[in-house]
């Protein structure tokens, strides 16, 4: 069934747009063009953008990525999210047994080229257990061949990879071989000094995974990683949920970027992102609770909200303009994995597109 779609705002070549209306069919975006007074649109909605890039997705729809590394664990998770306005997922591995790697990799390889599938984020096991958050303690240890192996054998099949480790527990020649085989190496769950974080973004650290989480906290005389990361020019994710930065301390962060663009939006979602309200991680039950993911202490576990609730958020609760925060969620994250950001074109699926309300809620397409 055809469609006229005339959003208030279409996010084209990476700015918003106004005065155009979209052709839609039951396969996607048939065209873009100027709109005509006459016409009549079927939906008129705030704004057409190109669907979001998650580069930290721990599960959706049910499964966890630790408990099914296959190939079709993959292509579940991915699939989920696509229907929920994401359109490209880097599934993500957390701290896990050298085994678990190797086959999560060898399942990447096999879906390298799905619709939807931006690559494999693997999170530990190489973090510090100071600041290991839910991750298994028992499994984190230095760097090893298995993931070394892991990371040639997804490279040699030009698959994307990002790799979160506390710098401050990996030698630096260790992250420059990484680096030099095409990795993207993220600082997180990592208890590093500012001069630490330094050596490490000297030596091919290039992003920080959920900036303020997993990390300690700056302070006027110590600013950590956090304070490093935020005044480098490197890449930083950001949960923007509520509950694991507040509003005001994300819109800080924001605005002191010296390198605008740098920040990226990511999810952290659990299974329970179009699935059950719980599920289990190395046998302890975390479930949701007030909107967040919490373990049986009472912890936080992971996130319960997509990227178009981050996209929400960012704009309506942090302060963030629209056009920045769009960028967040579908430009940044592809320029931190120096890859070219999907956009919107004639034929562009419908998985790919997200259309958004004038309270920034997500849309059918």
């Amino acid at each position: 069934m055809n469609r006229l779609v005339a959003p208030d705002f279409v996010f084209l070549n990476g700015r918003l747009q106004s005065g155009l209306v979209a052709e839609m069919d039951a396969s996607g975006l048939r065209c873009l063009r100027p709109r005509r007074e006459s016409e009549t649109p079927d939906l008129k909605p705030h704004v057409l953008m190109p669907a979001c890039i998650d580069l930290q997705v721990n599960g959706a729809g049910g499964v966890m990525l630790n408990s099914d590394t296959s190939a079709a664990g993959i292509a579940h998770i991915v699939s989920t999210l696509r229907m929920l306005g994401t359109g490209w997922v880097m599934p993500t591995l957390i701290t896990c047994e050298p085994e678990r790697i190797l086959a999560a990799a060898d399942a990447a390889i096999e879906c390298k080229g799905m619709d939807g599938f931006f690559g494999l984020h693997i999170e530990g096991p190489h973090i510090n257990v100071a600041r290991k958050g839910t991750h298994q303690a028992s499994y984190i240890r230095p760097v090893d061949g298995a993931t070394l192996e892991a990371l040639s054998r997804l490279r040699k099949a030009d698959v994307s990879v990002m790799l979160t480790l506390a710098p401050e527990t990996v030698p630096a020649e260790t992250i420059r071989r990484i680096a030099d085989m095409g990795v993207v190496i993220s600082a997180g769950h990592t208890d590093a000094s500012a001069e630490e974080t330094r050596e490490g973004l000297d030596a091919g650290v290039t992003c920080f995974t959920h900036l303020f989480n997993g990390m300690p906290q700056m302070s006027s005389r110590a600013p950590g990683v956090v304070g490093t990361a935020i005044g480098s020019d490197a890449y930083c994710g950001i949960i923007v949920d509520g509950h694991h930065v507040s509003w005001e301390m994300a819109g800080i962060a924001w605005r002191a970027r010296r390198e605008k663009g740098r920040m990226f939006l990511v999810s952290d979602a659990m299974s329970t992102i179009g699935g059950p309200d719980h599920f289990e991680l190395y046998g302890e039950r975390i479930a949701v609770s007030n909107g967040a993911l919490v373990n049986a202490a009472g912890s936080l576990a992971g996130a319960h909200i997509d990227m178009a609730g981050c996209l929400s958020n960012l704009v309506r609760k942090v302060g963030v303009p629209l056009d920045e925060a769009i960028h967040a969620a579908c430009v940044a994250p592809a320029d931190a994995m120096h890859r070219n950001a999907p956009g919107l074109a004639d034929g562009t699926p419908l998985q790919a597109l997200l259309l958004l309300d004038h309270n920034l809620k997500r849309l059918p397409v």
